[in-house]
């Protein structure tokens, strides 16, 4: 059962946040979508009622949404395994139909829901839309001989972002929902990282900050000891020297990249906790680890 809050914290609670509504009014805000925020219940009302708050307090989110475990299981009711090469997802021809079928309908269409339930208006897309991402087919070298290469099928690699229709729809006080699915040159479909699309999304945009829900608390340290504000030459060091690898090479990438490209903080922020964007946005406590342009 959750405690009741008295009166006097509800007011401090506003009164804390109103410096950061008025700093961040007017300013976009990219959020990648994904880890347990995006599968217990739960979790999705309260990331919804945060994307539906910061809009009506004048703040423009963004989401763009992942969908591994979901794609995961529609492959398995087809009887068909996922494959992967590196943490990569071989996507073949049957498979990115049911990518497509997964992140653009089931996927999105329940995140659009929960938003609108919650009161506001979202509008989902994809990469086709607008013309948005533009891709070509994702070249992948073996980790341990760079001269062999990987055929990962129509895995892609982002050519251009459009973010036009974005923009107008940010314009229209609606909040845009992204699947990351380009197009190539030839109409052809590809299944994009999500962590690397919201990054690119957030250069282009200008945004003020990237948000990245996890299933960890932020970047750790050897010891385990989560890291909260970190440079970009910081993360750099972490990759050198093997702090950082495996599943969080694609995440921080993205992070670095958007970091590196004029977006002025990157939060990598625990999924795991109830409102994590708003106590990560309108508080002066950190939930994550922020990487700063400098």
């Amino acid at each position: 059962m959750t405690t009741p809050i008295a009166p006097r914290d509800k007011a401090d609670i506003l009164a804390q946040a109103l410096p950061y509504i008025r700093k961040y009014h007017g300013k976009t805000m990219v959020i990648k979508y994904g880890g347990n925020a995006m599968t217990e219940p739960a979790l999705q009302k309260a990331f919804a009622e945060d994307v539906v708050l910061l809009k009506l307090v004048g703040i423009n989110p963004v989401v763009v949404h992942g969908g591994g475990p979901q794609i995961e299981a529609a492959l398995g009711r087809l009887g068909k395994k996922g494959q992967f090469i590196q943490g990569m997802r071989v996507t073949d021809e049957e498979t990115m139909e049911v990518v497509e079928w997964v992140l653009a309908g089931q996927v999105q269409q329940d995140i659009v829901g929960l938003i609108n339930q919650a009161g506001g208006k979202a509008v989902g897309l994809t990469g086709r839309d607008g013309a948005m991402i533009r891709a070509k087919k994702l070249r992948m070298a073996d980790n341990t001989d760079p001269s062999v290469e990987h055929d990962i099928g129509q895995v892609g690699d982002i050519e251009s972002i459009d973010a036009s229709v974005v923009k107008s729809l940010q314009d229209d006080a609606f909040i845009p929902v992204v699947s990351p699915i380009g197009f190539g040159e030839n109409n052809e479909s590809y299944n994009i990282n999500a962590d690397v699309v919201a990054g690119k999304l957030a250069i282009q945009l200008q945004a003020e900050k990237l948000l990245m829900l996890s299933n960890i608390p932020g970047v750790l340290n050897k010891a385990g000891e989560l890291l909260t504000d970190l440079t970009a030459a910081d993360i750099d060091g972490l990759f050198a020297d093997g702090t950082l690898s495996g599943g969080m090479l694609p995440k921080i990438a993205g992070a670095l990249d958007a970091a590196k490209s004029g977006v002025k903080a990157v939060h990598i922020i625990d999924g795991r906790v109830p409102h994590a964007l708003l106590l990560e946005i309108l508080s002066d406590q950190a939930f994550g680890t922020m990487i700063r342009s400098s």
